[in-house]
């Protein structure tokens, strides 16, 4: 067989629905590794709550945040293949106008290394992995770079179509917004163009890795793209059925019953 690139959906995908990596899912990649694939998690999340996953998988291949929007090895520093897409701090501080709207439980915009919040909405457990005093208020006298991306956060993901072509209406081609849900439902706004699938590419280019030795595995629309690119896009059984309509194949069991690690069992014949 040859060797493959996986790409890794985090919420929904590889963590169960406690967001938690199993020992079996764990054990798994380990194998999957060993035999030489190339692994790599692609995520909406930023690096600062994603990174005690990719420890926890004793990972050295680059990882891909916020989306698509920064991909980047964090055990080479010196890793010249990956990039970082930006927003305006122009934009961002404008997109305050949101919290108007009663739906709106946070505005936090993200750059690489800080956060910066309106709100004191925890939108789960491990958001704030470090607590939530490394964040800062979101304003244009504190926001002094370009963010990565704006995170907006709503009651319920039926609210979330009305604020997205808000979003839209306003800010037109500069941006796009991924959505995604989980424990609690967000519209993540990034620059025009990013979508996963960017980073699986610039991944997949630096192993030698040919598109369709890629397997991709993803629950949410923030996944169609890298689903749509993989050779092999896996959607999870807990999916959402957009997703699932160009799936080329659906895990048997869900998330939280280690749906990833049974699909990988079987498709390796582990």
């Amino acid at each position: 067989m040859n060797r493959k690139l996986i790409a890794l959906d985090l919420d929904g995908t590889t963590l169960n629905d406690t967001q938690q990596i199993t020992l079996e899912t764990q054990e798994v990649l380990n194998k999957l590794r060993k035999e030489g694939h190339i692994i790599s998690i692609v995520t909406g999340r930023p690096y600062r709550n994603s990174y005690y996953y990719y420890k926890q998988l004793k990972m050295d291949t680059p990882i891909v945040n916020f989306n698509g929007a920064w991909c980047h090895n964090p055990s080479d520093k010196k890793w010249e293949h990956g990039y970082h897409k930006t927003l305006s701090k122009d934009l961002a501080i404008s997109m305050l106008s949101l919290k108007d709207d009663p739906e709106v439980q946070l505005i936090a915009a993200e750059s690489r290394d800080g956060i910066y919040v309106h709100g004191d909405f925890i939108p789960y457990p491990d958001y704030f992995p470090e607590g939530i005093e490394v964040s800062r208020q979101l304003t244009s006298e504190t926001l002094l770079v370009d963010p990565t991306s704006v995170e907006v956060f709503t009651n319920t993901q039926l609210n979330q179509p009305i604020i997205e072509e808000r979003i839209i209406k306003n800010y037109g081609n500069a941006v796009e917004v991924r959505t995604w849900g989980g424990l609690s439902p967000c519209l993540e706004v990034v620059a025009a163009g990013v979508q996963k699938a960017m980073g699986v590419e610039r991944i997949a280019s630096y192993y030698n890795i040919n598109q369709k030795d890629i397997i991709a595995f993803g629950d949410e629309e923030n996944d169609y793209e890298m689903i749509q690119y993989a050779g092999e896009g896996i959607v999870m059984k807990n999916g959402n059925e957009r997703l699932k309509a160009i799936a080329n194949d659906l895990t048997a069991v869900t998330n939280h019953e280690n749906g990833l690690a049974e699909y990988l069992t079987r498709y390796f014949k582990l």
